[in-house]
């Protein structure tokens, strides 16, 4: 019985031993895994000069340079193009994380999370995937480009592409490096009035001809354009200014290219500003529309945009008594209708 009992137990300790090296091997920070740890770094460029070097030749009435810079997104959403095919999607915080990874060879894609008028398309494919922003309609808004979709601006969306990753398993965990660039910019609008502007209490304006998409692999503009409707403006001893975001041109390849020029008909190819006042009085103006063509195509990834010569007549600034209280009313009848998607 003695010696029934010693191997008895001899042979339950080998056992243990045997499932306690079964469970480390299993274990996930000591089996073999083909894992990676993704490290994100943000690109905070709020515009990409291409002809003027505008932090260099900034004008002290502007906002600071810096300002404009566009904040760290919150959240990452990474979508794994498998070699073997499928896709699979995985959320990670703004600094990065974990990425569940199988053996082989996969092109993944990396944007942010956290946007409100961003919308996707086509994100199973990574060649067409794109991202646009929401319709919006303007009550009594007239169309400064027939046919053009008016859209929100849309909110900070940043992309990152890696066409080719190999997986492999390993002990230790791969790291995998990942900038986070802007595939929107900014533009800074600086509208300056010659006379009047004593007499403004809101504005709101338009930039048309933008590009309504952008790809998500590579950063480069749709050749569909839009009308980017914007309400955010501040009034100053000068004038009106608005920063206004958007995909940029259309047609661009993201990059700056010394070589750049519009596909298609460049020669009908048209960017239009305007700029819709209402003023303390509760008199809402006609419209006043800029041709800002050649200030788009100069910097067609963000920048600054200046007209000037606008006027406010007494006539107008004066008539009615004023006796309307913009503080309380705001626009008034003029609402902005956001537009459901399909």
């Amino acid at each position: 019985m003695r010696k029934q009992t010693i191997w008895a137990a001899a042979l339950a300790a080998l056992a243990l031993a045997g499932c306690r090296k079964d469970l480390c091997y299993n274990h996930d920070e000591h089996a073999l895994n083909a894992r990676v740890l993704v490290e994100a770094e943000w690109e905070r460029e709020w515009e990409y000069a291409e002809q003027t070097a505008w932090e260099e030749e900034w004008d002290e009435r502007w906002r600071e340079y810096d300002s404009l810079r566009p904040g760290v997104a919150s959240g990452i959403r990474s979508v794994v193009y498998r070699g073997t095919g499928g896709v699979a999607e995985y959320n990670h915080g703004s600094s990065g994380g974990l990425l569940p990874l199988t053996e082989g060879t996969h092109s993944i894609l990396f944007y942010n999370n956290d946007t409100e008028y961003i919308v996707f398309d086509n994100v199973s494919e990574s060649a067409s995937a794109t991202a646009s922003t929401r319709s919006r309609s303007r009550a009594n808004y007239e169309p400064l480009h027939e046919g053009e979709r008016t859209v929100n601006a849309p909110d900070m969306l940043y992309g990152a592409y890696v066409e080719e990753y190999r997986a492999e398993r390993r002990a230790d965990t791969a790291r995998l490096p990942v900038v986070m660039r802007p595939l929107v910019v900014t533009y800074l609008v600086c509208y300056e009035f010659e006379s009047g502007l004593k007499y403004v209490a809101l504005a709101r304006g338009a930039l048309a001809g933008m590009a309504e998409s952008v790809y998500l692999n590579d950063g480069h503009t749709g050749g569909e354009t839009a009308t980017v409707l914007f309400d955010e403006t501040e009034i100053t001893d000068w004038g009106v200014m608005a920063e206004v975001r958007s995909f940029g041109a259309p047609n661009h390849p993201h990059h700056p290219d010394p070589d750049y020029g519009r596909a298609g008909e460049a020669e009908e190819a048209r960017y239009t500003l305007n700029l819709e006042l209402r003023l303390k009085n509760g008199k809402m103006l006609p419209p006043f529309n800029f041709d800002v063509t050649e200030q788009v195509e100069a910097q067609p990834r963000g920048g600054v945009i200046v007209v000037s010569g606008i006027v406010v007549s007494d006539e107008d600034g004066t008539e009615g008594g004023g006796a309307f209280d913009v503080d309380v009313e705001g626009w008034g009848d003029y609402v902005d209708i956001p537009l459901p998607l399909d």
